[in-house]
């Protein structure tokens, strides 16, 4: 696989995720914004996982979710993001590498421990997150293999990563090698306290580097600082090719110029955890596109990613997801 061509090459933080259900008072009880990811140290992180309870662990990471259902939509996908040589990153390298996404990355051998994220599902299905990224912050520019961005249709960047200065500058590394080899950069928001973080890098990132841009409704009007979800579109709409935005139970929209689709969500759907929603969501339209399907179909692949993940506990589809293909084609 290593000389052949790839659909994505999808970079981000290797984590593996610590899922639990609690009642929102433990969230108030520990001072947590219900729907938003946190960072923490590592004393947090072991004080709130030792109060989870019955936990589900399994490898996670935005950018990994994306890569591990292009994977399992059949795409030929790699994956980069960094672990420590420890039991958790054990698990992270066997689990992406069993689903079929190609993973070479070096385990560290020294520094922090493997990243971990403590996901807490309320009743509402709604996840809290609390992530500490360990190892993963130690991914730097000598971790972007420019062999494999040349093989990308794409290359696909979590929001999340802005976050450390090493990591950013693997992250403009990767963008600038994918346009200098022809190549699309497609880019997620990840989080709307993300993208308050760093609103005026992510909006000239949009202007300049980003081909194709990911959003839920909350991120793109916090990256515009619009109350109104379709002024945030007449923004974006002018600075990336493609816009792919989701908004829960109302859909999604696609825009390219003045090309705009709308999609439904998918009826009947029993949300149980929106874990990996948007993660899923960018995998199905990341292969719709990578597969020459016309944008709505690509949308619609999405939005049927995005329900089988939600109807399930965790980021990933527990059973066969390729179906999904062809009933995405019918429309």
């Amino acid at each position: 696989m290593t000389t052949d061509s790839l659909n994505v090459l999808a970079i981000g933080n290797a984590i593996v995720d610590v899922l639990a259900r609690v009642h929102d008072d433990f969230l108030d009880t520990h001072g947590m914004v219900k729907a938003s990811m946190a960072l923490v140290d590592g004393g947090q992180a072991e004080t709130i996982y030792g109060q989870m309870g019955e936990t589900l662990e399994t490898s996670g990471g935005s950018a990994a979710n994306t890569a591990a259902g292009i994977a399992a939509l059949g795409g030929r996908v790699q994956y980069i993001g960094r672990v420590r040589n420890d039991p958790l990153g054990a698990t992270f390298i066997r689990e992406i590498r069993n689903l079929g996404v190609l993973y070479e990355t070096p385990a560290a051998t020294e520094g922090a421990s493997t990243a971990r994220c403590m996901i807490l599902i309320t009743p509402d299905a709604q996840r809290t997150m609390n992530t500490f990224l360990g190892a993963s912050i130690d991914l730097s520019p000598d971790d972007i293999d420019a062999a494999a961005v040349a093989r990308a249709e794409i290359v696909y960047l979590e929001g999340y990563l802005w976050d450390q200065p090493r990591a950013k500058d693997a992250m403009r590394k990767a963008m600038r090698l994918a346009h200098e080899a022809g190549r699309k950069v497609a880019m997620s928001l990840s989080d709307s306290f993300c993208v308050d973080r760093h609103r005026d890098e992510f909006q000239h990132l949009a202007e300049h580097h980003i081909d194709i841009l990911f959003a839920n409704e909350a991120e793109i009007k916090s990256l515009y600082q619009v109350a109104d979800f379709d002024e945030a579109l007449q923004h974006v709409r002018h600075h990336v090719d493609v816009a792919a935005l989701t908004r829960s139970e109302k859909g999604s929209v696609i825009l390219r110029g003045e090309e705009v689709h709308i999609i439904d969500a998918v009826p009947g759907v029993n949300v149980i955890d929106t874990t990996g929603a948007g993660d899923l969501y960018a995998a199905g339209f990341l292969y719709g596109f990578t597969h020459d399907f016309d944008l709505h179909a690509c949308g619609r692949l999405g939005s049927l990613c995005a329900a089988e993940v939600i109807a399930q506990i965790g980021p990933r589809p527990q059973q066969s997801i390729r179906p999904l293909v062809e009933k995405a084609l019918k429309g």
